[in-house]
C-alpha cells in the first residue's frame, strides 16, 4: 500500500463517511530510494528487547521515560517498566484490555488509556493500580502530569483534568472540532500553572490549571479548500516549549511560534505535518507530511536547511541526538542528519517493521520503539 493510501485508510476518521470512500482511485507515489553517502558516525546498539506490537490502527503508543526507567505498552495491554541502562524488565502488568494511547509519566505514576476510553493510573515503582476512570471518548495520546494534576486530551476535543493522586476530576475544557479529522490527537503540555493544548480545529489554547478556565486562545491556521479533505487542519503533534515560546505545526497549515505570556504570534510559516516537532542548535525541526525534513531558525523563522531525500518514506517525528537530528521511516531505518546543514551522517535499520512512535533522547542515548515492538537503545560514536 502506498503512502497516501495508507494515510487515507488508517489515518482519517469521521462519524458519517469512511476514509476509503474519499479515495476511490489510488495515486501511486513510491517512496524515495535510499541515497548513498559516506557515513561520518557509527551507530552503537547498547541493548535491544521486545515489548509487543503497536498493532495496525496507526497507534503510536509513545514510551514514557525517566532518569532510570522506560515505560512502554503493547496494543494488547501489556505494560512494562524497564531499566534504562540495560533494558531489563523491572515489572510488567497485563491490563487485559487493548491500549490506544501511549504511556504518560508523572512524579510517582504512569498512565495509559484503553481503546474503550478507560484511563488507568499505575504506580511507577511497582505497577500496582492506583486508580482508574472511564473517559467520555477515546484518548489517542499519552496523559500528561505535574505534581498536582493529570490531564488527558480526548478525541472529541475535550481536556479532562484529575487529581494526580486520588483520581478526583478537577475540571473539563471543551472545544468544537470538525467532523472529519486525522486519527490522532496532540498531547497537552502541563506546566505548573497552565496547560497548553492544540486541537483538530487548528487552535492552540492555554487553560488555568486551577479550574480549567480559558487564559488565551490562538488560531494557528484556518481551514482553506473546497473539499472536506482539503480543509483538514489537525494539530496532532505535541507542541514544544522553549524559552517562553511555544512552537506548533498543523497538517495542511502552518508552523507557528507563539509567545506564551501574551499569545502573540512571533512568526508563521506555511507547513504541513502531523508529527511532533524537535528543537536544537537554535533550530526547530519539522518532519513534513511528504517526509521532507525542514530546519527553521527559532528566532527568525528563516529556513536553515531542507532535506528532501526521504520523500514519502513516512518519516517519524524528529529527535535531537548530540549534533544530529534523527528520524525513523516505514522500513525501520534511522536517518541521522547534521543539525548544521542537514547532510546524512549515519544510517541504521532497527528492524523492518517501521517506526512511527516518537523517539526519546536521554543522556545522549536514543531510545526507539518500532511498530513490531522492538525497543532499542543506541548511541552515535
Amino acid at each position: 500500500m502506498n503512502y497516501l493510501t495508507r494515510l487515507a485508510v488508517v489515518g482519517l476518521m469521521t462519524a458519517n463517511l469512511t476514509a476509503c470512500g474519499w479515495f476511490s482511485s489510488e495515486v501511486e507515489i513510491e517512496p524515495a530510494p535510499l541515497v548513498k553517502f559516506e557515513a561520518e558516525k557509527d551507530v552503537d546498539v547498547l541493548w535491544r528487547t521486545s515489548v509487543g506490537s503497536l498493532g495496525e490502527k496507526f497507534n503510536q503508543l509513545t514510551m514514557g521515560i525517566t532518569t532510570d526507567r522506560i515505560y512502554t505498552s503493547s496494543v494488547s495491554g501489556n505494560v512494562y517498566a524497564m531499566d534504562r541502562s540495560n533494558g531489563d524488565v523491572v515489572w510488567s502488568v497485563d491490563l487485559e484490555l487493548p491500549v490506544a494511547g501511549g504511556v504518560g509519566v508523572g512524579p510517582k505514576q504512569i498512565a495509559v488509556t484503553t481503546e474503550q476510553g478507560m484511563l488507568v493510573v499505575l504506580s511507577s515503582e511497582d505497577g500496582s493500580e492506583l486508580w482508574r476512570k472511564q473517559l467520555q471518548a477515546e484518548a489517542l495520546s499519552p496523559a500528561q502530569m505535574n505534581e498536582q494534576i493529570l490531564v488527558s486530551q480526548l478525541q472529541n476535543g475535550s481536556l479532562v483534568a484529575f487529581d494526580v493522586n486520588t483520581g478526583e476530576q478537577k475540571w473539563t475544557y471543551d472545544t468544537q472540532i470538525p467532523a472529519l479529522t486525522l486519527r490522532g490527537t496532540s498531547a497537552p503540555i502541563v506546566a505548573l500553572d497552565a496547560t497548553l493544548a492544540a486541537f483538530a480545529n487548528g487552535k492552540l489554547v492555554a487553560v488555568d490549571n486551577r479550574n480549567g478556565g480559558l487564559l488565551w486562545e490562538r488560531l494557528i491556521t484556518a481551514a482553506d479548500g473546497k473539499s472536506e479533505l482539503e480543509r483538514i487542519i489537525d494539530i496532532d503533534g505535541q507542541p514544544i516549549l522553549a524559552n517562553g515560546v511555544v512552537y506548533v505545526v498543523s497538517y495542511q497549515g502552518k508552523l507557528v511560534a507563539v509567545s506564551v505570556q501574551d499569545a502573540q504570534v512571533l512568526w508563521s510559516k506555511d507547513a504541513s505535518s502531523y508529527r511532533q516537532l524537535a528543537a536544537g542548535f537554535g533550530n526547530v525541526y519539522v518532519s513534513e507530511d511528504n517526509s521532507f525534513i525542514q530546519a527553521y531558525d527559532q528566532r527568525t523563522s528563516a529556513s536553515v536547511w531542507r532535506q528532501p531525500a526521504l520523500e514519502y518514506r513516512e518519516t517519524s517525528a524528529p529527535a535531537v541526538l548530540g549534533n544530529t537530528v534523527v528520524v525513523g521511516d516505514f522500513d525501520g531505518y534511522l536517518h541521522f542528519m547534521s543539525q548544521i546543514d542537514g547532510r546524512f551522517v549515519a544510517r541504521y535499520q532497527v528492524d523492518g517493521s517501521g517506526i512511527r512512535s516518537d523517539m526519546k533522547v536521554v543522556d545522549d542515548t536514543l531510545y526507539v520503539l518500532t511498530n513490531g515492538g522492538r525497543l532499542a537503545a543506541l548511541k552515535l560514536q
